[in-house]
C-alpha cells in the first residue's frame, strides 16, 4: 500500500498558490463591500438626517437664519458649552392639539391598515390560487397604479368623491339619493384615499408568503375532518402571520406620516401629523418644535417595531 501524501497536502494547504490567495483576497473584499454599501445607504439617509432633526429638536427658536439657535457656542470667557432645549418636547406633550394629532393619526392609520388587511388578504389568496397565466395578469393589475402619478391619483379621487363629482352624479342619475352626499374634504376621503394608495403595499407581501405555502398541510387537516373555516384559522392564518405583519407595517408606517392624502381629499378638516408638521415648518416657522413632533412620532414608530422583533427572536430562539 502506498503512503498518501499527507505531509504534502497540509504544505500545500498552508501555503496556497499566489492565484488562490488573490482570489480569497478579492473575495473577502468583495463581501466587505456588499455589507458596507447598505450601511452607508442608512447612515447617509437615515441616520444622519436623524442626527440633524434631533439637533434642531433641543434648539430655541430664531428669528433668523436658520432660524433656531447652534448646539454649540462660546462664552465670553472662550469656553465651548452645548446649549440643549428640552421645553420643545415638553411643549408637545403638554398641548392637547400635537396630543390629539397624534392620536388622530394612529386611529386613521390603525383602521386604514385594518381595511387594508380586510381587502388584500382575498385578494392575494386569489391571486394565489388563480393559474399562472391570470396570476401574472392580475398581479401587473396591481402594480399598474404605480405607473402613474401618486397626486394625479389623488386627484382623480378628488373629482370622484365631490359634491358635484361622479359618484354623486351617478347615484342621483340612478335615483338612489336626491341631493349629493357629503364625501370630499372628510374622514370618509382620507380612508378612501389611503386604503387604495396602500393597498398594494398590503397585497404583495401577502402574496410573497402565500406563494410560500405548503396545500399539502391544508389537504392533511381535511383528510382529518377539518372543516373549512377551522383550516383557515388554524393553518392558513398563522402560517401568514409574517406576510401580514410585513404588510401592516408597510401599510400603517407611512399612513400614520401621510400628508398630501390628508390634505387634498380631507381639505384641512382631517389634522394628521404630516399636515401639523408642514405648519410648523412653513406657517409659523417654529422648526424646534417642528423637529421635536418628528422625533417624537419616530420613536412613537419604531420603539413598537423594535419590541416586536425582540419577541420574535426570543420565540425563534425558543424554538
Amino acid at each position: 500500500m502506498r503512503d498518501s501524501p499527507v505531509p504534502e497536502v497540509d504544505k500545500a494547504l498552508e501555503n496556497p498558490p499566489l492565484g488562490a490567495r488573490i482570489s480569497r483576497k478579492i473575495q473577502s473584499s468583495w463581501k466587505s463591500v456588499v455589507v458596507f454599501l447598505p450601511y452607508s445607504w442608512l447612515l447617509i439617509f437615515f441616520l444622519l438626517p436623524f442626527v440633524i432633526v434631533a439637533k434642531i429638536s433641543v434648539a430655541e427658536a430664531l428669528i433668523a437664519s436658520p432660524p433656531f439657535s447652534s448646539l454649540l457656542e462660546w462664552t465670553d470667557e472662550g469656553i465651548l458649552t452645548i446649549r440643549v432645549v428640552i421645553d420643545n418636547f415638553l411643549y408637545i406633550f403638554q398641548d392637547d392639539l400635537y396630543v390629539t394629532t397624534y392620536l388622530n393619526s394612529i386611529k386613521i392609520s390603525s383602521i386604514s391598515t385594518l381595511l387594508c388587511l380586510l381587502i388584500g388578504y382575498p385578494i392575494a389568496y386569489g391571486i394565489v390560487r388563480s393559474p399562472p397565466t391570470t396570476k401574472n395578469m392580475l398581479l401587473f393589475m396591481i402594480i399598474l397604479p404605480f405607473w402613474t402619478s401618486f397626486l394625479l391619483r389623488v386627484y382623480a379621487w378628488m373629482g370622484l368623491l365631490a359634491d358635484q363629482g361622479t359618484i354623486n352624479n351617478l347615484l342621483i342619475d340612478l335615483g338612489v339619493i336626491e341631493t349629493p352626499i357629503r364625501m370630499l374634504y372628510s374622514e370618509f376621503a382620507v380612508y378612501v384615499g389611503i386604503v387604495y394608495t396602500y393597498l398594494p403595499f398590503m397585497i404583495l407581501p401577502l402574496y410573497a408568503n402565500m406563494e410560500k405555502l405548503d396545500n399539502t398541510l391544508n389537504e392533511a387537516a381535511a383528510d382529518l375532518g377539518a372543516k373549512p373555516t377551522s383550516i383557515f384559522f388554524t393553518v392558513t392564518l398563522p402560517l401568514t402571520m409574517p406576510g401580514i405583519v410585513a404588510g401592516g407595517l408597510l401599510v400603517f408606517i407611512p399612513a400614520t406620516g401621510e400628508f398630501v392624502i390628508p390634505d387634498l381629499l380631507g381639505g384641512g378638516n382631517v389634522l394628521m401629523i404630516g399636515r401639523l408638521l408642514y405648519n410648523e415648518f412653513h406657517a409659523n416657522h417654529d422648526w424646534p418644535v417642528a423637529a421635536a413632533v418628528a422625533i417624537a412620532l419616530l420613536v412613537l414608530l419604531v420603539a413598537p417595531m423594535m419590541l416586536y422583533q425582540h419577541y420574535q427572536a426570543k420565540e425563534a430562539e425558543a424554538r
